[in-house]
This record gives C-alpha cells, structure tokens and sequence, in this order.
C-alpha cells in the first residue's frame, strides 16, 4: 500500500488531502509545518510526499533542497506560485510534479498516480533507519558494513523494507518469496529471521526485525 506525507499548514487542507488519499487506498501521514515534514521525510520512508511551498520553520524549498542530498522520495508540489519561472526552479530542485493552488481534487489524484506508477517500480535504493538495500545489485548496508545475505535473507528484507508498515506472518511471507504453499509445522521462518537477526547484531545494537506476538514480523519502530 503507498504511504504518503502530506505537509500543509493549512489543517483543514491538510485534513482534506488525507481523506481523499485514503478513500482512494492509501496511507496517509500529516505534518503541519516545514520542520516537522522534514523530519518526518528523514527519518521514515514514503511512497511520495505532498508537499505546500509556503510552510512556517522550514520552506517547501529548503525541504526539496536538502532532501534531495540524501534520499529520492518523489514529491509533488502544491504552491500558489504559478508562475513559469516557480515552476522551472522546483523542478531543477528535483520536484517530480507541479500542482497550482487552488487545486482540483480529481487533478490531485490523477498526479499522485501517475506519479506512482512512474516511481515505484523503478526506485532502486530502498532505506530503513541506516539500512540501505541497493535493489539492483542486491547488496545490504548498515551504514557503510555490508551484510552479506543468502537469497531467502535478502528476499526478506526486500519484502518489509518495501513495506515498512506491515506485519507480515510466516505464511505471508514464504509464499510471497518461494511462490509455495507454506507447511504450518515449517520452521524455515524461523531460522530465516533468527539468522538475518543475527548478522545485524554483529554491526549494530539497533533493532530491526521486530516479532509480533500472534501474527508475524514488522519492521522495528
């Protein structure tokens, strides 16, 4: 499911955006000033942002600017700032799109899509905490040390850092990695994570594989 950062000062905006995005399906998280979205855009991974110009603390700009040195969120831009020049300028910063306020609803949603579909199949760095998986060659960082991964362990963490909000059970898991059905009585989940589990506690004291007792594994808040 995307999850996306919606920040807006402007509450009932903010509030707006939100409840449209989640009756088309997906997550939504809101922050109400330029800080607090930076701080969240940091320390959490989004499927996209939503993003005012005109923020208190810290400008859409300044966000834009700074995000773009150290992660490839997409973000779509809502600004009164219509002007071509505004426009060139966010782009140049590493806006993906440009939305002119006021905006239409329908318009909103039809970006975000296209947005998505353009985006989300293609990102090849994918972040959790100081986790970083390079989906292209495969390779598992914690900072700058390297795990290095069996299939099964790497297919692992692909999946919950991909979705970093969901509980997976065992079954969801197997199956969604080998394509088979998976046997109750089978114990290779465990290992898997126990291993995985492991070879992150030789780099780090951070938790990232969290057990939810009952129905499976999330990702560590």
């Amino acid at each position: 499911m995307s999850v996306i950062l919606v920040i807006e000062d402007d509450r009932k905006i903010n509030q707006l955006l939100c409840s449209i995005l989640q009756q088309g399906g997906m997550e939504t998280r809101s922050a109400f000033d330029g800080m607090e979205g930076w701080e969240m855009a940091v320390k959490n991974e989004y499927s996209l942002i939503l993003m005012d110009l005109m923020l208190p603390l810290k400008s859409g700009e300044e966000i834009l600017r700074e995000l773009r040195q150290i992660k490839d969120t997409p973000v779509i831009v809502l600004s009164a700032k219509n002007a071509i020049s505004n426009r060139i300028e966010l782009l140049r910063l590493g806006a993906d799109d440009f939305i002119n306020k006021p905006f239409d609803i329908d318009e909103v949603m039809l970006r975000i899509e296209a947005v998505l579909r353009r985006t989300e199949g293609t990102r090849t760095l994918l972040e959790y905490k100081d986790m970083k998986i390079q989906t292209d060659s495969k390779r598992v960082f914690i900072g700058d040390s390297e795990i290095v991964c069996t299939a099964m362990e790497y297919a692992i963490l692909e999946i919950m850092l991909s979705n970093p909000h969901k509980i997976f059970s065992k079954r969801n898991l197997f199956e969604s990695i080998v394509g088979e059905e998976y046997m109750s009585d089978e114990n290779t989940m465990n290992v898997h994570m126990s291993n995985l589990r492991k070879k992150i506690a030789g780099i780090t004291e951070k938790e990232y594989i969290q057990t939810v007792y009952g129905m499976g594994y999330r990702l560590s808040g």
